[in-house]
């Protein structure tokens, strides 16, 4: 609506008095100052910034300071100095000092990186004690000084009391529990009457009996034992040790599961009857749940030639799950569901997830289902949401759709292939065409998967095939994720985003600079679109360089988060984009669900009232959790993994550098996609400078340099299933120069240059950290490495 017109012969306003701008150092003053992270607004605000031109170069001072690494991004396009802690977090209770003040540290940190920052838990209006050791709250921080904060409690997270993992063991002292955890400090007392039977060696679950009267002269608390798990080698106790050190729950409240075993079938009334159009799920061959089936057909009106109509029917989870009820309480305490190779820790009790709220085949189920409109070039033209009652034509596999694409017969589901492939694969060609005209980010990230026999050991370890018929079901999905966040804001009801913001231009000018070694040239000063990035890898495809410059442009990408400002999605290069079409096993689907029946007036389950307010909190919660189950998922894996290769310890692998740091070179093997450590004092004699501009570790001595992406040959030391952690060594056969390989190839010929360039100390930046000095010797801890992964 137009602004209010002036009023005829009224006197023109005097120009308001302007604030001189800022200067940087002000600005940088002023956001450093700040107890807690600022946006541009609130800068705008306390310097009387109005009008375009300034906002424009407070943008511009902004983004230098960024660049110049004064200031560092936080969610929601907030800003902070470098090291800072977001304002909102979920936080865990870790010890109280002498003053009786309790102690905090942030729920996900990794230690190896940097030691956390001090947060003093603020003593609630009626109670010290509100929260107790190994609780977690979600709290609102205030830095009080550097590396130092007080958190004000938003809301206590409801766990169970806290447990620890780990060994019996009885020695001189008495009975010992060793906890699995390596952040642990000291042991606890296990009494033998309360050790539940529980023999020397064994892998227990202990919980930790509250009275403060129960510790020694050392401090050490006691337990007793819940749960005898057997040796440390079953295959049961390695999920068991990433689900407890990374605090995940894996059971459910009472009140939750007697909701979910009360649940109903839905009844027709309103909805639109889908029975008749044969929608079929598309999963892989191990899946027990389905929320999503597809059906396409082309479109019959004149005006699209060439155009086709799809279906997207969801699981109505939000039929089920209403807000406020103890069933909505533990999903969103979860936020998503966690998949470890031998079991799931579902978001949701499976009396639904495997019920009432899985697509399963001839059974009558509600929906959330979006028809979409596209043409043949495959551009979304509308869009309508519906809730629904559908039944499934067939469950499909992914291997059975591809197989019967590729000519072979469909077996017991032949007719219905027969009749749906041709459509939906005609829909997928079209989606194709407008992903490659749009641009995305094409980054290659092979995935592991672990195979497991009857009694739960590894058998094989493989990398997934990605099939056509993988691709067409993500088509399908992203158009209906894009239709929801625009439905969404249409409406003007609150959403929550799947944003992936710009890359950051520090790291962009860092793979530039790497890339320039190579022979590449990228200007990361221009606008970066994904298909720039793209290019880059189309260009080295096939080259002995494409998996560096494949890890170089994932670690330059920003991490995916959830939130209700709007950032577009960078890889998929697309302006809207949110999550819909998993409510079973993520949080923010079921958000995205109600405010779609809450905006098109579907039902009273939508979203209550004042929802809005609390999507800002939501939004980091959920992101958080599920930060929490990637690394749970990855350190699963690698301890299965590490179990998979222990009677494999002094055999030979190939493999490449996927990570460098002054400790180490950390090495992805080939053949099973393990990463492991080759520890700086087991390289060849030299002194060492980690240049971290170049991802190197580049001898001063005798010129041997090791890169990211190099390829070598590594022997397998250790293999601890425990942590997961593999320790490596060179190969015998390259502990020498191996002059025949062209430089680029090479990780031992010097450093990297650009062909015509003559490699030599003098040429090289001088780097910044301190050399150190590789010593013959046996490697001591497990080294374990942190993933780079990141979902869409």
């Amino acid at each position: 609506m137009a602004g209010k017109k002036e009023k005829a012969g009224s006197q023109k306003p005097k120009a308001a008095h302007t604030a001189p701008f800022p200067s940087k150092e002000q600005v940088l003053a002023f956001i450093n100052e700040s107890s807690e992270p600022v946006g541009k607004r609130e800068v705008a605000r306390a310097f009387r910034i109005k009008g375009s031109a300034d906002r424009i170069r407070l943008k511009a001072l902004l983004k230098e300071l960024k660049q110049d690494g004064l200031l560092e991004k936080q969610p929601a396009r907030r800003l902070s100095a470098p090291g800072r802690l977001p304002n909102v977090l979920v936080v865990e209770v870790t010890e109280m000092d002498e003053d009786g003040e309790l102690l905090a540290r942030p729920a996900v940190w990794d230690d190896d990186k940097v030691k956390p920052p001090r947060i003093y838990v603020a003593p609630d209006k009626r109670s010290r004690a509100v929260l107790a050791m190994g609780e977690r709250a979600l709290v609102r921080l205030q830095l009080v000084e550097e590396g130092t904060y007080e958190a004000h409690i938003i809301r206590k997270l409801d766990r169970p009391p806290q447990r620890v993992l780990g060994v019996y063991e009885v020695g001189g002292e008495g009975g010992r529990l060793r906890p699995t955890d390596k952040r642990a400090k000291k042991d606890f007392i296990l009494r033998e009457g309360d050790a539940k039977g529980a023999e020397p060696g064994e892998l227990v679950l202990a919980e930790i009996i509250p009275s403060r009267q129960r510790r020694d002269s050392l401090g050490l608390r006691s337990v007793r034992v819940t749960e005898r798990l057997g040796r440390g080698d079953d295959p049961k106790a390695l999920s068991l040790i990433t689900l407890h050190e990374h605090g995940l729950l894996s059971e459910f409240p009472e009140k939750a599961l007697a909701e979910a075993e009360a649940a109903e079938a839905a009844p027709l009334g309103k909805r639109q009857d889908l029975r008749d159009i044969p929608l079929v799920t598309i999963d892989g061959a191990d899946a027990r749940d389905f929320d999503d089936a597809v059906f396409a057909e082309p479109d019959q009106d004149d005006k699209n030639p060439g155009g086709w109509h799809l279906l997207v029917a969801i699981a109505d989870v939000s039929h089920y799950v209403t807000p406020g009820s103890a069933l909505d309480k533990s999903a969103y305490l979860r936020g998503n569901s966690t998949y470890f190779p031998d079991r799931v820790l579902p978001m949701l009790p499976t009396a639904l997830s495997n019920g009432w709220c899985s697509l399963n085949p001839q059974e009558d189920r509600p929906c959330m289902a979006a028809h979409l409109w596209i043409d043949a070039q495959g551009k979304l033209l509308r869009h309508k949401f519906v809730r629904g009652l559908m039944r499934s034509a067939a469950r499909l596999t992914y291997e059975e759709v591809q197989a019967a694409r590729d000519g072979q017969k469909g077996g017991d589901h032949g007719a219905v292939l027969e009749a749906i492939l041709p459509p939906l694969y005609g829909a997928f060609e079209a989606l194709l065409a407008a992903r490659h005209e749009r641009g995305t980010l094409e980054l290659d990230l092979p995935e592991r998967k672990i195979r497991l026999t009857e009694d739960g050991r590894v058998a094989a370890i493989e990398t997934r095939t990605r099939l056509d018929s993988h691709r067409l079901i993500e088509e399908f999905m992203i158009t209906a994720n894009v239709a929801a966040a625009k439905e969404l804001e249409r409406l003007r009801q609150p959403c929550m985003y799947r944003v992936h913001d710009k890359p950051d231009p520090l790291r962009l000018s860092a793979l530039a600079e790497v890339l320039r070694d190579l022979g590449l040239r990228f200007n990361a000063a221009q606008v970066v679109r994904p298909r720039d990035l793209t290019r880059l890898l189309t260009r080295v495809e096939g080259q002995p360089e494409a998996p560096l410059v494949n890890d170089l442009i994932l670690r330059a990408q920003s991490q995916a988060i959830y939130s209700p400002e709007n950032l577009g999605h960078f890889g998929l290069a697309l302006t809207h984009y949110a999550h819909f079409t998993s409510p079973i096993r993520r949080y923010a689907d079921l958000l995205v669900h109600r405010a779609l029946v809450s905006g098109l007036k579907l039902g009273d389950d939508g979203l209550p009232p004042g929802s809005e307010s609390q999507f800002e909190e939501m939004g980091s919660h959920i992101s958080s959790t599920e930060r929490s189950s990637a690394a749970a998922e990855r350190d699963a894996v690698d301890r299965f993994t590490a179990a998979f290769l222990q009677e494999q310890v002094g055999a030979t692998f190939a493999g490449r550098v996927n990570g460098v740091t002054r400790f180490g070179l950390f090495v992805t093997l080939d053949d099973s996609g393990a990463d492991g450590l080759i520890p700086i004092s087991t390289l060849p004699d030299d002194f060492y400078r980690h240049v971290e501009a170049r991802h190197s570790l580049e001898g001063e001595r005798w010129g041997r340099v090791y890169r990211l992406g190099d390829r070598l040959r590594v022997r397998l030391l250790e293999a601890e299933p425990m942590t997961g952690g593999l320790i490596l060594a060179l190969d015998a056969s390259e502990d020498e120069p191996n002059t025949s390989q062209k430089p680029l190839k090479s990780a031992r010929n010097g450093p990297k240059k650009a062909p015509g360039k003559r490699a030599s100390k003098t040429s090289r930046k001088k780097p910044q950290s301190r050399p150190t000095k590789a010593k013959s010797g046996k490697p001591g801890k497990n080294g374990r490495k942190g993933g780079t992964g990141r979902k869409r």
